[in-house]
């Protein structure tokens, strides 16, 4: 039977946002002091230092979100590392008691809602990995990621990391490009539109050593 196409309304990627939000926070209750500690995929961020920043994100309107970036002279990583201190807790179950508080609110500071949707799931899987915990969203949700993140470089080089490449996922209808192949589940393509190359682990055809060396230089 054909995938179907996904729906990307506004609604829809909001609800999908809600949903990663819910299972997310099921996977955190679980861990431990050392868990919370543990470096993320995110190369400066811990465990609970990403999950902070997940809940600045979902807690700031554009209005403060324009205010911080000027205030941090449009310096994204200091930008980030202030919002991340404000919501970060006193202890990671007070970390994880705030994010949860916003798993039903606001996509994100802009419209942009697919990015959004996109910064939760590639922070989820930032977490997950190191861990060894395992979650696979819906394709519909993957999709309508990877789709925003072949369209546009937004707040990673997602559509520049994929320039003379055809790109095909092997569980869904997600295909772009032309050029040296590039196949695998639209979630590991995802994640490395997002600039993880541990992805590239995942991945398979001649394009991956193109996308590999491009990720580390980047």
């Amino acid at each position: 039977m054909p995938e179907p196409r996904v729906t990307e309304s506004r609604k829809a990627l909001e609800q999908a946002i809600h949903v990663e939000r819910s299972a997310l926070a099921r996977d955190l209750a679980a861990l431990d002091e050392a868990q919370w500690a543990k470096a993320s995929l995110c190369e400066r961020w811990t465990v609970e230092e990403v999950v902070a920043h997940l809940t600045a994100g979902a807690s700031t309107g554009m209005g403060r979100w324009l205010l911080s970036m000027l205030a941090a002279r449009f310096d994204p990583d200091l930008h980030n590392d202030r919002r991340l201190a404000q919501h970060r807790g006193t202890t990671p179950e007070e970390t994880l008691r705030r994010f949860r508080e916003v798993v039903a609110g606001r996509a994100g500071p802009t419209r942009h809602t697919a990015a959004w949707l996109g910064e939760t799931i590639v922070h989820g899987e930032d977490i997950r990995r190191p861990l060894g915990l395992v979650r696979t969203p819906p394709v519909a949700t993957t999709t309508a990621v990877a789709r925003f993140f072949a369209g546009r470089d937004f707040t990673v080089a997602s559509r520049t990391a994929l320039a003379g490449l055809r790109v095909e996922a092997t569980d869904g209808p997600f295909a772009t490009g032309s050029g040296a192949p590039l196949r695998g589940s639209t979630l590991s393509l995802v994640m490395a539109m997002a600039g993880r190359a541990v992805a590239c682990e995942d991945l398979e055809g001649e394009g991956v050593a193109v996308l590999r060396a491009r990720l580390r230089s980047g």
